[in-house]
């Protein structure tokens, strides 16, 4: 007689969730299959690092395209979140100890990959005492000692069950972006980021300017959860106060029926209104399409970030671009 081992559930949190499909997806939301020797290449030298990225474990659609380029977001503290956010497809459970020698493998794969920018994100570890903070700050410095003329961008956490000094840490590690995402409207965190608080979140947004106003700030929200317009220009002015640099909105695509549902589908003019309405608001620079995520063509936006701050300081008077 054998044994069967019952396969882990990905979304434990959510087995009890009624399974709601999705809309059809519209014609402007489709994407190609990934393929390419670019792509394989990519695929290729993630594993032989034995590193996690992102584009695998959220499902990002861009995933063919980023990774045709050489392009990898890396994703640290390992693939289980402690959170049970409705909208994410990154798996949910109790996650192990940390490895001591990620930071060193993520440094190889960024050189591997030839990555002149390189974004860095990570699952929430509350069962963390400083939330994965210093994880953080050895990978960046893993990435300056291997790779310095690779400039770094972070997509990290809330941190919302730490000491408020340990983001202190991470800033003075000195990435050149620290991007924390609000994801959605206030009026929805309930339903699909019940373990995350929105000021909070602003909170730690303005804590990084405040700390070292030369890294840019950055920071993604989501639409097609169920936001009305003027939920998602209120959030404009709250980044704004925060004084954060950049912000990306881009669809929301269900990743399991389990998932939050689609409410609606932007279409592409819509997101054309949102980014000039941004861009009036002050924003140095927005990126707003449907498949807009928060390190879609983060190298590309990186110079065009650069350049703008130059010619502001030069006081040219541009005030934002727009980008896709």
């Amino acid at each position: 007689m054998t044994t069967q081992q019952v396969p882990t559930l990905r979304h434990p949190e959510k087995a009890h969730r009624k399974s709601v499909p999705g809309p059809v997806k519209p014609d402007w939301i489709r994407v190609r299959a990934p393929s390419g020797s670019g792509y394989s290449r990519t695929k290729t030298l993630v594993r032989d690092a034995k590193v996690t990225t992102v584009c695998e474990e959220a499902s990002c659609p861009n995933l063919g395209e980023c990774w045709e380029q050489g392009h990898a977001t890396m994703m640290i503290m390992g693939d289980t979140c402690t959170r049970g956010c409705t909208f994410c497809n990154v798996a949910t459970g109790r996650p192990e100890a940390l490895d001591p020698f990620e930071p060193g493998r993520v440094a190889k794969a960024v050189a591997s990959l030839g990555l002149r920018h390189v974004v860095i994100t990570s699952v929430d570890r509350d069962d963390l005492e400083d939330g994965g903070a210093a994880h953080f700050v050895h990978t960046i410095r893993a990435i300056r000692q291997s790779n310095p003329d690779t400039t770094i961008e972070i997509l990290t956490p809330d941190f919302l069950k730490c000491d408020p000094a340990v983001v202190d840490a991470v800033v003075d590690a000195r990435p050149d972006v620290f991007n924390h995402n609000l994801e959605t409207v206030p009026g929805l965190y309930p339903q699909v980021r019940p373990g995350a608080r929105y000021y909070h979140s602003l909170r730690l947004l303005d804590r990084v300017r405040q700390r070292d106003p030369s890294i840019f700030t950055k920071s993604g929200l989501m639409v097609g959860l169920g936001e009305d317009r003027q939920s998602v220009h209120q959030v404009m002015d709250d980044l704004r106060a925060a004084g954060v640099d950049f912000l990306t909105i881009g669809q929301y695509l269900q990743p399991t029926p389990k998932h939050h549902p689609v409410a609606q589908y932007v279409t592409p003019e819509d997101f054309a209104a949102l980014k000039a309405a941004a861009l009036g608001k002050g924003f140095l620079m927005v990126a707003a399409s449907p498949l807009t995520r928060s390190s879609y063509h983060a190298d590309a936006d990186f110079q065009k970030l650069q350049a703008l701050r130059s010619e502001t300081k030069a006081g040219l008077g541009q005030k934002g671009v727009f980008t896709q």
